[in-house]
């Protein structure tokens, strides 16, 4: 494994990393950091709590310089909640070298974003308010030379891609970009093909989708009985736990019930103001209050340690947020816990996606048997393939 310094960072950055106990990189930063170091376009496959903004953080500070006209470098981020995180990580490693860092999101005033952002070196922001800012000619992105997609497949995911096209077309032409992505198929291996040239590409691929660290349970409940195990969950020794929930409503319903359970908890969704959020992740980061009922989007980009159980008091939709989800857990070499409440409804939907997740004797632990795998479709004869292919067109 090669040190900071064998990668190509400078003696200031190394020392900033020290001081919060950073020695040696991980896995993505190792792959990185070379080709982002040499001014190359970069492709990542890395999942969220990889490591992945230092892999992209180290070399947009490295590469800027203090006297650059402002701001000379844009990392585009899904979340409010993200563009914190990623803001604060920078902002360590960027005071060594002179450097300003500034958030961009919505959700809060736009004067003092604006100011902070016409000073900033590095923007961190959020594409519909960096692109309500744009429209009222508030921010210049002229001297842009470092672009960063951090999370692009949920950036698409979220509706994002216009805004996210036209911020692109108002960069310089002759730029570096770094792209980062849980997924580099489909429309965002298009997106990612489009927004840069001859890039290297790295990917950290995990024997199993979710992390190996994870213990993995699916508890079968009934409707009416659900809360009355999450308490029991709750009262075992434990660090942080958070609970995900489908609807913003939801999160607001079982937070009453909590507390009528003598459980104080806190509701993170999209109709929360940024101060309440802001507020109410601190909180739980601090361990003021240690349980976070959350839905999909609003939990996006968090990334704490020290979350030992993850919930999934609504399973999730599919394999795909089901690894999003118990990704929040088992963080920095920490074990952790997802469970996963099915109820008899759910059993087949739940059944498929332990399936996909090669979590089949997990599923069977406590008494459900796993549905058979759907078998694969019989292959049809070429004219009937053509008839197919052609209702398809009318559609």
């Amino acid at each position: 494994m090669s040190t900071f310094t064998e990668l190509g960072a400078s003696a200031p950055i190394v020392r900033a990393l020290a001081r919060r106990g950073i020695n040696a990189p991980f896995e993505i930063q190792s792959r990185v950091l070379r080709d982002a170091l040499a001014g190359r376009d970069v492709l990542a496959k890395s999942k969220t709590g990889s490591g992945k903004t230092l892999a992209f953080g180290i070399p947009v500070v490295e590469k800027l310089d203090a006297s650059m006209p402002r701001p000379a470098a844009l990392v585009l981020v899904p979340t409010r909640e993200l563009a914190v995180q990623v803001g604060d990580e920078l902002t360590d490693i960027a005071s060594a070298r002179n450097l300003r860092v500034a958030t961009v999101y919505g959700g809060v005033g736009i004067p003092k974003q604006v100011q902070r952002a016409r000073k900033a070196h590095v923007l961190v922001a959020t594409p519909g308010r960096l692109q309500d800012l744009l429209d009222r000619r508030l921010v210049s992105l002229g001297n842009i030379s470092i672009l960063v997609l951090d999370e692009a497949d949920r950036m698409l995911d979220m509706g994002f891609q216009p805004q996210v096209d036209k911020i692109v077309a108002l960069l310089p032409r002759k730029r570096q970009t770094m792209f980062f992505s849980a997924t580099l198929d489909g429309r965002v291996g298009k997106l990612a093909r489009d927004y840069t040239n001859d890039p290297a590409r790295h990917e950290v691929v995990e024997d199993r989708p979710t992390i190996a660290a994870a213990h993995h349970r699916f508890v079968p409940v009934e409707q009416e009985d659900r809360v009355d195990r999450l308490v029991d969950l709750l009262s075992e020794e434990r660090d942080l736990a958070l609970v995900f929930v489908r609807t913003k409503h939801g999160a607001d319903r079982l937070k009453k019930k909590l507390g009528r359970r003598g459980i104080d908890a806190l509701a993170l969704h999209g109709d929360k103001n940024q101060n309440q959020r802001q507020r109410a992740l601190t909180s739980f980061e601090r361990g003021h209050v240690d349980v976070l009922i959350a839905t999909d989007v609003a939990a996006r980009g968090l990334d704490l340690d020290d979350i030992t159980h993850v919930v999934n008091f609504d399973p999730p939709y599919d394999h795909t947020d089901y690894v999003h989800r118990v990704g929040r857990t088992a963080r920095a070499g920490r074990s952790g816990t997802g469970v996963t409440f099915v109820d008899s409804t759910q059993r087949h939907d739940v059944s498929v996606m332990a399936h996909k997740l090669d979590l089949g004797r997990e599923f069977e632990a406590e008494g459900m048997k796993m549905n058979a795998p759907p078998r694969p479709r019989p292959k049809t004869n070429r004219g009937r393939s053509r008839r197919n292919r052609s209702r398809s067109g009318r559609r």
